[in-house]
């Protein structure tokens, strides 16, 4: 795995609305890998704190909890992106 692909994992994982089906779908990687990269590259406290935020109530993390009303992965500012590529206009 590429640098580039590990921050962008990392970077999905920190986003409330990205589930963890959306980061397997692109990146093939199960959540309990990207449970293990986030413990292998976050600091101990800033892992902590993830690890926090993905179980409370705040974060979207998983699909089965998610409300019915959302059906994208993306704000509607961001660029559009197809597989981690920004697509061309």
């Amino acid at each position: 795995m590429t640098a580039e692909e590990t921050d962008r994992i990392i970077e999905m994982a920190w986003e409330d609305r990205t589930p963890f089906e959306a980061i397997e779908a692109q990146f093939g990687i199960p959540e309990s890998q990207v449970i293990q990269l986030m413990r292998g590259e976050l600091k101990r406290s800033s892992f902590n704190l993830w690890r926090k935020r993905v179980n409370s109530g705040v974060s979207q993390k998983h699909l089965m909890k998610r409300d019915s009303g959302i059906t994208r992965f993306k704000s509607k500012m961001q660029k559009a992106i197809a597989m981690n590529a920004i697509s061309k206009r």
